[in-house]
């Protein structure tokens, strides 16, 4: 008889997990690391997610460590979560990139509207340059045409002394009746004026008609009581303080002097003009009026 045959076992496959699990697992951790290292990156971009990201990070970590341990059954579960995690990161990036594009929009509105500051403030500074040269440009004209009206006032100031120089030099001087002393008399208008400009005096002119009434001059009161206009003579009454005094037969541009008790000076009247009832000239008064007390 043969030999017994015998029998064929077959050996079984090991009962370990599939080598797929490790390749889906690595695959899973090169994709959480790539997704990690975008999260970082817009982390730096946005810092206000910055604390979901690691928080991401770490809850990837944990699944990764625990699809090399759990079961089949487990990776699987972790799948699920990975996809999970993977489906926020994408809405966080997207959120990332939306306030990274906002802030650029509100970035450009902000220098939009800070040139159009800077515009305005040019158009304001250029406008007021404009105003104050156009100012400076007005002040040199008045400036010159003040220069040309001063010359043109000196010429006039200088002519004018130089005719009062000249007037002043052909004036008659006559001896007072009271004092003794020579004074300047007027016999015109321009002589008076010339007279007045020197200042030393005040003058009242007068046109005396022949009447019973005494005419008012400066503070004296004055009658005509003849008057000779071919022999340019006349005779007055002058009244001052209440006293009354006649200058008779007296003529033309002779100085006739009478002391008040208003002024240590005496007052001086001159008559330039003697006609047939009148009589025309100019009364003298000092400038200071000091009283001459009991005198």
């Amino acid at each position: 008889m043969g030999s017994p045959q015998q029998p064929t076992y077959i050996i079984p496959p090991p009962s370990g997990p599939n080598w797929k699990t490790p390749l889906l697992i690595g695959a899973l951790i090169l994709l959480g690391a790539s997704n990690i290292f975008q999260f970082v990156q817009l982390g730096k971009v946005q810092s206000e997610s910055k604390a979901d990201m690691t928080k991401l990070q770490t809850d990837v970590n944990a699944a990764i460590e625990r699809m090399k341990i759990d079961s089949s059954e487990q990776v699987q579960t972790s799948r699920h979560n990975v996809e999970a995690l993977q489906t926020q990161l994408h809405q966080q990036t997207l959120q990332a990139n939306a306030l990274v594009g906002q802030a650029k929009v509100d970035a450009q509105r902000k220098v939009e509207a800070l040139k159009e500051q800077v515009a305005q403030k040019e158009k304001e500074q250029e406008a007021a340059i404009s105003q104050v040269k156009a100012t400076a440009d007005t002040a040199t004209t008045q400036i010159a045409s003040v220069s040309t009206d001063v010359g043109a006032v000196k010429t006039d100031l200088g002519a004018t002394k130089s005719q009062l120089e000249q007037t002043i030099s052909t004036l008659k001087k006559a001896t007072g009746d009271i004092d003794g002393h020579s004074s300047l008399i007027a016999t015109n208008a321009s002589e008076l004026k010339a007279l007045r400009e020197l200042g030393e005096r005040n003058y009242a002119e007068f046109t005396i008609n022949k009447s019973k009434q005494f005419t008012r001059v400066a503070d004296v009161s004055i009658e005509l009581k003849k008057s000779d206009p071919k022999h340019n003579r006349f005779t007055i009454e002058i009244t001052a303080d209440d006293v009354t005094v006649e200058k008779k037969d007296r003529t033309v541009n002779e100085p006739i002097q009478f002391l008040t008790k208003k002024a240590r000076q005496p007052y001086e009247l001159v008559v330039n003009s003697v006609k047939k009832d009148a009589i025309s000239g100019y009364l003298a008064t000092p400038k200071v009026m000091t009283g001459r007390g009991g005198d």
